[in-house]
């Protein structure tokens, strides 16, 4: 039988995997621009952090509900599509925002903000998985991801830029035009027509050959060579037997995949983290009267930059939980340097050295841990419910952030902070695979033979 796996390092990169990257990042800059600017825009109309914190509950729901219904849309088969429809409803929540007053229509705005960017994002997450090599999906996953934590950083520092220009809407204006650039990047990365481009061992050739073998023996059984194949990716790729198993109409339409709980619980606690970096961080450098405060955002892109490039060393070879400990350390050292930031703008914008390091290293670890729980066919519907997950992590984190700030002060904020990076380890201990959970690293081979 043939050797699928010829390359124990197949090549990683492809244009098709840049494309999706680079409108992930789109995405990601319109989505965490959105958010954090809007809070500064609001406090220039008068507004107090709870109404932007509701506003941001409002599109942390809707991303929440979208994301739930097409990841079945998704694992059917229309995954670009959904890219594409959903940039588009982002960037009409967008312009939206730039010519409507009011808090009704504003909430209006917020709602298709968070549908087309749950939409989006969703796919292009599974979009990632589905074209890149199964030996470096780890890898792989951190740097789409990177393209992710860049964003977060970039866009509130961009968003609060914009906001301080005249007039403030041009906060909307700049976003909106970031989407059409996402919009025409997605027109050219639809990979189910490049398929054949895509690496061997990428679970959606895999697929395409598949499907064309069994059609070109026109109905016959598949080969053993085709059995070999399904059997020996999923046996060392995936959790013991679980194996790929063929689509049931049930699976069509079936919006929940709990195989993939063990990433998206840690994340989900974690998540209020980087809700009070993107929503806040760049609010309390301002109060605190730092003009720099945006640089905050700018300096944690650099350290996630740095993690992500270094990734290939730990993520695919260093046991989930072991990094997830440098992940949360990083956190909590950003947060004791939140609460000393009143001593001196340095220290403030030094913190964004660890929440980028936070960041970059937990949200692809944990994706990751969700992923390879799954079987390839469930990826839409594991990725739908690792970023629900951010969604109700960072959403409702938010309303929280916004009432305490106003209620109690920032630093309050920070400490809750620190113990919700404490419950994300401590439930990373509970709900990780086993193999996740080891201190030590058992390699395990994925190079497919016959």
């Amino acid at each position: 039988m043939p050797n699928i796996g010829k390359d124990d390092h197949p090549k990683l990169w492809s244009l098709i995997f840049v494309l999706i990257i680079a409108l992930t990042f789109c995405c990601f800059v319109m989505g965490q621009g959105l958010n954090s600017g809007t809070s500064v825009f609001l406090a220039g109309q008068g507004y107090g952090a709870s109404l932007a914190g509701v506003l941001a509950l409002v599109f942390s729901i809707a991303a929440a509900l979208a994301r739930l219904f097409v990841g079945p849309v998704i694992d059917n088969g229309k995954c670009s599509l959904v890219i594409i429809a959903g940039i588009a409803i982002l960037i009409a929540g967008t312009a939206l925002s730039a010519v409507v007053q009011g808090i009704p229509l504003f909430t209006i705005s917020r709602l298709l903000q968070g549908v087309g960017f749950g939409a989006a994002t969703t796919a292009a997450s599974t979009a990632a998985a589905s074209v890149l090599p199964q030996e470096r999906l780890g890898e792989g996953i951190g740097y789409h991801g990177l393209g992710q934590a860049i964003a977060m950083s970039i866009g509130p520092a961009f968003a609060l830029y914009l906001v301080g220009t005249d007039p403030s809407t041009n906060l909307y204006v700049g976003l909106a035009l970031v989407g059409f650039a996402g919009l025409v990047i997605a027109l050219n990365a639809r990979y189910e027509s490049k398929w054949q481009t895509l690496p061997s061992s990428s679970a959606y050739r895999i697929k395409m050959e598949t499907r064309l073998e069994l059609d070109s023996k026109d109905g016959q059984a598949p080969s053993p060579t085709t059995v070999t194949t399904s059997e020996t990716i999923n046996s060392e790729k995936y959790p013991e037997g679980d194996q790929v198993s063929k689509r049931t109409l049930r699976d069509s339409f079936n919006i929940f995949e709990p195989r993939a709980l063990p990433g998206a619980i840690p994340q989900m606690i974690m998540c209020p983290t980087f809700g009070f970096g993107v929503f806040f961080a760049g609010l309390y450098g301002t109060t605190l009267g730092y003009t720099h405060a945006g640089l905050f955002y700018t300096i944690s892109a650099v350290s996630m930059i740095i993690i992500r490039m270094i990734s290939k060393h730990f993520m695919d070879t260093v046991p989930a939980i072991k990094t997830m400990t440098g992940a949360v350390a990083c956190g909590i050292l950003c947060c004791l340097m939140l609460l000393a930031a009143p001593y001196g703008e340095p220290v403030f914008l030094a913190s964004g050295i660890f929440y980028g390091l936070a960041t970059g290293i937990s949200l692809p670890l944990n994706q990751s841990v969700a992923v390879k729980n799954t079987p390839p066919e469930r990826w839409g519907a594991a990725n739908a419910l690792f970023l629900l997950a951010n969604d109700i992590g960072i959403g409702f984190a938010s309303v929280i952030w916004g009432v305490i700030n106003d209620s109690f002060g920032f630093q309050t904020s920070i400490v809750c902070v620190i113990v919700c990076l404490i419950a994300s380890y401590a439930s990373a201990w509970i709900v990780y695979p086993a193999r996740d959970k080891r201190w030590r690293h058992q390699s395990v081979s994925v190079k497919m033979t016959a």
